[in-house]
């Protein structure tokens, strides 16, 4: 079915995104049966810049060079188009506040690096968290489209973004599935400008990632690292087949500085620091 949207023209800038989903964020009431945009953004004719992917790889911990992209790169490429859907007045989610839990990555072939692209972003569905409510974003890349969403899918992912907020039938908490400890593989120490070099790198400059009095605004006693670059950087150390599956949980932010441990098994990986998990997460190859 065709996009009754017209593409857009060109990637839109991150920071009057971010001012705008702070302006009106105090005017939200966020509540799962809300109506939220129904908008298809698509961006035709996506060229990656191959200075920031150097910069992103190099603060991740990917190979720098390769002809492919790593598996988390599209995710920055469409996180602008994400941002113009969540910080509108019809999102009613607010923007501050609003906390990414898990993101899936389903790559179906190698992405290159060169080349144009098609992006497709828009916002799945709303539904009831036992905090709040949680909205699902949807990201497509395509090849051999033409600004009509009718190109090749060779990436996809869902991110889900948690708005707290008091809930009178909040349900009770999931009791998790007990799982054996993975093993401890390395151990990290975080710099204190992970968050900064990211955020250069990805254009993600979430005032909570950049220095402690910013973050201190927000709750946080420290800046905390990026839920992606966490994600990224277990990604790095684990490594991914050419199509395969990806499932990242982010279940506690990572404070900067801090020393983290970086442990993994067969096709599951975890961050960690003492007993609390950070991040969770599985690889899995997708079937031939």
């Amino acid at each position: 079915m065709a996009n009754p949207y017209p593409p857009l023209s060109d990637t839109p800038a991150l920071t009057p995104l971010l001012l705008r989903g702070a302006l009106l964020s105090p005017f939200k009431r966020p509540r799962p049966d809300a109506a939220f945009p129904r908008t298809r953004l698509v961006l035709p004719g996506v060229r990656v810049d191959l200075a920031k992917l150097a910069a992103y790889e190099r603060v991740c911990g990917f190979a720098t060079g390769d002809d492919a992209l790593p598996i988390t790169y599209p995710h920055v490429l469409g996180f602008p188009l994400a941002m113009r859907l969540m910080s509108c007045r019809a999102f009613p989610l607010p923007l501050l506040g609003l906390v990414h839990t898990s993101v899936e990555i389903t790559r179906h072939a190698a992405v290159p690096a060169t080349g144009d692209h098609e992006l497709t972003v828009y916002v799945e569905e709303l539904a009831p968290h036992r905090r709040g409510t949680e909205a699902t974003v949807t990201t497509e890349m395509r090849v051999g489209g033409a600004g009509d969403g009718a190109g090749k899918v060779v990436w996809e992912s869902r991110s889900t973004y948690l708005a707290r907020h008091h809930r009178a039938d909040t349900p009770a908490p999931e009791v998790p599935h007990a799982q054996p400890p993975l093993p401890t593989l390395a151990e990290w120490r975080l710099a204190e400008d992970v968050g900064r070099r990211y955020g250069a790198a990805s254009g993600d400059r979430n005032p909570i990632h950049l220095s402690p009095l910013t973050a201190r605004l927000f709750g946080f006693p420290r800046a905390i690292a990026h839920g992606m670059w966490t994600a990224a950087r277990c990604l790095a150390a684990h490594g991914t087949p050419e199509s395969a599956y990806v499932r990242a949980e982010f279940r506690a932010p990572v404070l900067l500085p801090g020393v983290v441990e970086y442990a993994a098994e067969g096709g599951r990986f975890q961050l960690r620091s003492g007993k609390r998990t950070h991040v969770d997460g599985l690889v899995r190859p997708l079937p031939l």
